[in-house]
């Protein structure tokens, strides 16, 4: 047998220079490796698991604000009263520049505070109740104007009463809105004003009306900010049985702490923009000219290669 016949026959091994790699091996390494620092970063920075916030828990925690809140809602002065699309009318709503598109989105989710919030629940349990009855007549048999009256009156007392205590506040013309306010806080505390805000659905999904309801209030913002959640903060909290959570919007809610969107009445309006810009750059990178190159300038992949020697 000839040399050249040999060299053929020789096995690549000789021919290429190679080195031995346990892939089993590496690949229990990375794993504990990344449970070390998975254990590790959750212990160091983990965010707090509360209970979701019901309106029988605020109704106890404070019923002073619900009634106060029940008494704007009748008023029409609460954020969902006069926040527009796509709510209501109420408002123009926020602008990208010219572009109106609140405005232009529309009325999709009609909600009548004073009605749907308020008035329609405490319909649903005026049943044997007389004097709930007879109150919830006198305010819809009177005009708009004397019911924005009362509601207006009462909700100023509340506010100079002594920790806006319904029952510290000055004798005055209220109408029927006082057992309006009472009445309804009852039904808070029994659980039954959240079933009554989501159709009375065993198991509810659209948690619109109990949300802004509770938006409308102050005790769900004093929540939020003894979390640092509060909204010219930035903070991110577990959201249980909603997958991924929160923590995806961290770089949506970092706008809305730099000028100029942390002091524009346009925030909203103006972080979709941008991060509608910066989710269109993100699926045209391959396409665009210089941004598409930085990976093979940067050289991050020579680093990894080096490291795997």
């Amino acid at each position: 047998m000839s040399t050249a016949t040999r060299r053929d026959r020789t096995p690549d091994s000789h021919l290429f220079p190679t080195r031995p790699y346990d892939l089993v091996r590496e690949f229990v390494i990375a794993a504990i490796t990344m449970v070390v620092l998975t254990v590790a970063l959750a212990a160091v920075f983990s965010s707090p698991d509360e209970h979701a916030i019901t309106l029988s828990a605020w109704a106890k925690a404070a019923p002073a604000d619900v009634v106060a809140t029940a008494t704007a809602e009748l008023a029409g002065t609460t954020t969902s009263a006069g926040y527009g699309a796509p709510y209501n009318t109420a408002a123009e709503g926020q602008k990208l520049g010219p572009l109106a598109l609140q405005k232009w989105a529309g009325v999709r989710i009609p909600v009548d505070s004073a009605n749907d919030l308020v008035i329609s629940p405490l319909r649903q349990a005026a049943a044997g109740d007389p004097t709930l009855t007879n109150a919830l007549a006198t305010w819809t048999s009177a005009p708009v104007a004397q019911q924005a009256s009362w509601a207006g009156d009462y909700s100023d007392a509340l506010t100079k009463a002594p920790d806006g205590d319904p029952a510290k506040v000055a004798a005055g013309s209220y109408g029927p809105v006082p057992q309006l306010a009472a009445s309804y806080l009852s039904l808070a505390r029994t659980g039954a004003l959240q079933s009554e805000l989501t159709s009375g659905a065993f198991y509810p999904t659209d948690q619109t009306k109990p949300l802004l309801l509770l938006a409308d209030g102050a005790y769900l913002e004093d929540q939020a900010r003894a979390e640092h959640l509060g909204g010219d903060q930035w903070g991110m909290m577990n959201e249980t049985g909603n997958y991924p959570g929160q923590p995806w919007m961290w770089l949506y809610t970092f706008w809305y702490q730099i000028p100029p969107f942390s002091t524009s009445s346009n925030a909203d309006a103006l972080v979709w923009g941008v991060m509608a810009v910066l989710t269109l750059g993100l699926i045209l990178l391959p396409f665009i000219p210089g941004l598409r190159a930085l990976p093979r300038h940067l050289g991050v992949h020579k680093l990894i290669w080096r490291a795997s020697r």
